[in-house]
């Protein structure tokens, strides 16, 4: 939660209210009103628009698509400021740590700039600078807009949740991105998860120089993932780029449950012949239990089973009150029959994972958090994956891990355990049918029996049932016959005639009954 801060509250109040007043929302609310006026109100207003794009649980689809295109780029602090909050972070000046450092930044966001620079040990790198009082007025908007939240009352879309748990929501995010220690933390593990894959990298980090506002790491001069031209100049070939990405972020979603959650093209590069993932400020993460069930759910969609895609739904959200399972079960066959007609390789995964959110929001049914930042982590690497190589679909992809992933974790030794003791379970009951028929017989002979069916059938179809009740009878002696030459025997006879013979013998006549059963019925 939030704390209020005692600064400039009422000033900033005002702001806020002007630039309410002067776009109506009150009127009306559009995405794209929403879009700008989030940018109008600043750095705070366009990371809370940028983390709100990623909750399609809270906003409708449209608001969700509008927000991903707020522009990133906002403007820079100046250099003096920069200089003020490194020096402050490490207790030196800058020269005796840097041997240069560029005044002007390569990037500027709403949370912090990113210079380039060079270590006094002569490693170029990139200084991720925080905004100086980011955290403080970050924390003073949300104070304010949980306040307004009460006043106005004012929801956009009918089916969202309470706008209060929202921004609590998005504070725990933007806190943890507003630390970097958490992102430095996130790199060292995303390089640990991905260290057997020798085609991903990630820019190595120098944590001596790494603070909670300051970030310093390798300088990664790749080509831009979507340089086509650039890239096929330096010899790469597009479809095993896409193909290996593809399947990379499949596994830090299926097998990792650790993976990242904005992977634009930006965010991707080419250098060394290899995948450089940067910017981990934001992941996702899932657990084990989250994983099995969006395998399950993918391969539910890959067979077209509306039974698996329930149970999937059923598992991985958080279920309120009373389900209706037959409505739930039509839903799920409804959104699969829209993928009747399509091959796998026509199947977009996101889209499918959208679907299966639109199906939980209906059933009122609790996603999980990481539920959200994988939809739009697959949309953005599908987008990637489409622009770099068009015949390869990651739906596909994440089919093929997924079914390898299970032939190469499947217990052979206990599914053929599991197996034999339930056929030694099933013969073991076996043994009881003669028993069973016996006392059915004396029953009827009793006069006791009594069949609940009543059926009226000519000579012919009575003729045809005592032959199949001949042939039932003889099944079982065969079947006992069998089972004492296999379990041998134990009486006198075989003082007499040896073990062996006596075996023969029982086989012998298993074997004419067996085949006096497969002989086809008399027909008149």
């Amino acid at each position: 939660m939030a704390r209020e801060p005692k600064i400039d509250q009422h000033k900033r109040l005002g702001e806020i209210i002007e630039v309410l007043r002067r776009n109506e929302i009150t009127r009306e609310m559009t995405p794209e009103k929403l879009c700008a006026v989030m940018e109008e109100l600043g750095p705070t207003f366009i990371k809370l628009g940028q983390i709100l794009s990623m909750r399609s649980d809270f906003l409708p689809a449209a608001y969700c698509e509008a927000l991903t295109r707020l522009r990133t780029q906002v403007e820079p602090m100046p250099y003096e400021q920069v200089e003020a909050i490194l020096e402050g972070a490490y207790g030196h000046p800058l020269q005796d740590i840097f041997a240069s450092f560029d005044q002007s930044a390569l990037g500027s966001a709403s949370i912090a700039q990113v210079h380039s620079a060079e270590l006094v040990s002569g490693e170029k790198v990139v200084v991720k600078v925080q905004r100086q009082g980011i955290h403080e007025t970050m924390n003073r908007d949300i104070v304010l807009l949980k306040k307004a939240a009460e006043v106005v009352k004012y929801t956009p879309h009918k089916s969202l949740v309470d706008f209060n748990r929202v921004l609590d929501e998005m504070w725990i995010v933007a806190q943890q991105e507003m630390n970097f220690l958490t992102e430095a933390q996130n790199l060292e593990k995303f390089a640990q998860m991905n260290k057997e894959v020798a085609y991903i990298s990630v820019p190595k980090l120098f944590p001596n120089y790494c603070t909670s506002t300051t970030l310093v790491m390798e300088r990664i001069f790749g080509v831009p993932i979507d340089d086509h031209e650039a890239l096929l100049k330096a010899g790469y070939d597009l479809n095993e780029i896409g193909s290996k990405l593809a399947d990379n972020y499949v596994k830090q979603i299926t097998e990792d449950g650790f993976f990242h959650a904005d992977p634009h093209p930006g965010n991707i590069r080419i250098q060394d012949g290899k995948i450089v993932y940067l910017d981990m400020g934001m992941m996702g993460t899932l657990s084990e239990k989250d994983r099995k069930t969006i395998s399950q759910a993918v391969e539910g969609v890959a067979r077209n089973n509306p039974e698996a895609c329930m149970d999937a739904v059923l598992q991985l959200g958080v279920v309120h009150g009373e389900i209706d399972r037959r409505r739930l079960y039509r839903d799920c066959e409804t959104m699969l029959d829209r993928y009747g007609s399509m091959d796998l390789g026509s199947m977009d995964l996101s889209i499918v994972m959208k679907d299966i959110m639109e199906i939980m929001k209906a059933h009122q049914i609790g996603m999980p958090g990481g539920l959200s930042m994988l939809v739009r982590g697959l949309a953005s690497i599908e987008g990637v994956v489409v622009n770099i190589a068009p015949s390869i679909n990651v739906t596909q992809v994440a089919t093929a891990r997924i079914s390898r992933a299970f032939l190469r974790d499947f217990d052979w030794k206990s599914a053929l355990s599991r197996d034999a003791h339930a056929v030694y379970e099933s013969a073991y009951k076996a043994l009881d049918i003669p028993a069973l028929i016996s006392d059915a017989l004396k029953t009827a002979l009793r006069g006791e029996g009594v069949l609940g069916v009543e059926h009226q059938f000519g000579d012919q179809a009575a003729e045809l049932v005592r032959e199949n009740v001949k042939k039932i009878c003889a099944a079982i002696i065969s079947a006992a016959l069998i089972l004492s030459a296999c379990l041998g025997t134990d009486t006198a006879l075989e003082t007499v005639v040896p073990s062996i013979w006596i075996r023969i013998i029982l086989s012998f006549f298993a074997l004419l009954l067996t085949l006096w059963i497969l002989l086809p019925a008399k027909r008149k």
